[in-house]
């Protein structure tokens, strides 16, 4: 029964709007960062857990497991040992703290470095948790362009002077290197090496997100991260939600000590959750370098199929941006499409897939991209989920005019 109390006379002035109710997935759903659920190693986490919490659950009783804010030193250790070998990166376990996903990080870096009004460079086509967050701090952000192999380094350099030109710092350079999010592109050595010298010329810090740099697939080969390259200039964010199980929640920062002691009281809770990082610390230690190829394996055949079916549906309609690891597909559609235009419909449908001006700095270059993440589907799945697409573009746009839908209809 209601009492006729009002909450609505109570809210803070700059509230959200109200969540929906959480509702299933629907039959074709191309969002998220959700990966493959067969690809959990469910009988080996369940070992890791049992062994783990036998020798050391005791722990448990304490905040932190009484080792400080920095996280379990068994995880730290595993990311340090990871990020030599595979990205170049050589510290020791005090330069890494574990964080509850990539999103705490990037909170974390954002409320390190930004005041209202600063300006931050992202890639034009970027994430756009990052995006949201930084917009959030009421900062400014320029976007810089993008080609097959990531950053334009002399459209960057043009950019940077010309800010200059107009009394303007950015802050920092927000940047997926490898791996890009959306677009899947690689950095190559060269441009990383140009990147850093315009940081150091202009002070302009980098910040690299590297949480897709463990999905490559084979035969690709991904230059050193940047933070391998120049530590002081770079803060390095990564994060196990791609290479294991987002629901997990665990990432983590590699900064120098200055740095790290900074971020640290930004962290704002008790602590990230320690059995989490318990159990992936005794599971990778002994099974990263199995367990990775594997699941890359599955990914680029699931890409494959999505590749396949955009082709067959939507013909020369749809350019892709062909991956080279990571778990999305970004799509372009002639300029004359709005893609914004076709998520209800495409909703109704049982589709649901991200509208490219959600992930740009500006809708002005995107409203005809689109990205499909192809890591949780089936391959099956995704073959029909992108033909139900194409019908429903057909509908409502004309376009594409000789999709595998139009070609069986006849």
């Amino acid at each position: 029964m209601s009492t006729g109390f009002d909450y609505s006379k109570l809210y803070s002035a700059d509230i959200l709007p109200p969540a929906p109710r959480w509702a299933p997935f629907p039959k074709y759903y191309f969002v998220g960062g959700n990966n493959d659920p067969e690809r959990i190693p469910i009988e080996g986490l369940i070992e890791a857990a049992a062994s783990v919490l036998r020798r050391e659950g005791s722990k448990l009783a304490i905040y932190n497991l009484g080792l400080g804010p920095q996280g379990y030193p068994g995880l730290r250790q595993f990311v340090a040992d990871k990020s030599k070998r595979h990205r170049g990166i050589d510290v020791s376990i005090d330069d890494i703290s574990i964080v509850t996903g990539s999103g705490q990080g990037i909170d974390m870096i954002s409320k390190l470095l930004l005041d209202p009004g600063d300006t931050v460079l992202a890639e034009e086509f970027c994430y756009q948790g990052a995006l949201n967050r930084f917009r959030k701090l009421g900062a400014k952000i320029e976007a810089m362009k993008l080609d097959a192999n990531g950053i334009v380094i002399e459209a960057l350099a043009s950019q940077l002077a010309g800010l200059k030109a107009k009394g303007v710092s950015p802050k920092f350079i927000y940047t997926i290197p490898t791996i890009q999010n959306p677009t899947a592109s690689i950095l190559p050595l060269d441009r990383r090496h140009v990147l850093l010298k315009l940081a150091h010329e202009y002070n302009v810090a980098i910040f690299e997100d590297e949480c897709y740099a463990d999905l490559l697939w084979q035969g690709v080969e991904a230059p050193p991260a940047l933070y391998a390259l120049d530590p002081d200039a770079v803060i390095h964010l990564g994060s196990f939600s791609k290479s294991l199980a987002p629901a997990l929640r665990l990432g983590y920062i590699i900064a120098p000590w200055d740095i790290m002691s900074r971020l640290l009281p930004l962290k704002g809770d008790s602590g990230t959750g320690a059995l989490d990082q318990m159990i992936v610390a005794e599971y990778f230690s002994k099974n990263f370098d199995k367990h990775l190829p594997h699941l890359n394996s599955v990914l680029k055949d699931k890409l494959d199929a999505m590749v396949e079916s955009v082709e067959r549906e939507f013909g020369s309609a749809a350019e892709c941006w062909i991956p080279k690891g990571g778990i999305f597909l970004w799509i372009k559609l002639p300029d004359e499409v709005d893609v914004r235009t076709l998520l209800k419909p495409a909703a109704e449908a049982g589709i649901i897939f991200n509208e490219g001006p959600a992930w740009a700095v500006s809708a002005n270059n995107s409203k005809s991209h689109l990205r499909l993440c192809f890591a949780m589907p089936s391959k099956q799945t995704i073959r029909d989920g992108v033909a139900a697409l194409a019908k429903v573009c057909y509908e409502h746009t004309g376009i594409p005019k000789q999709s595998g839908n139009i070609r069986r209809a006849g």
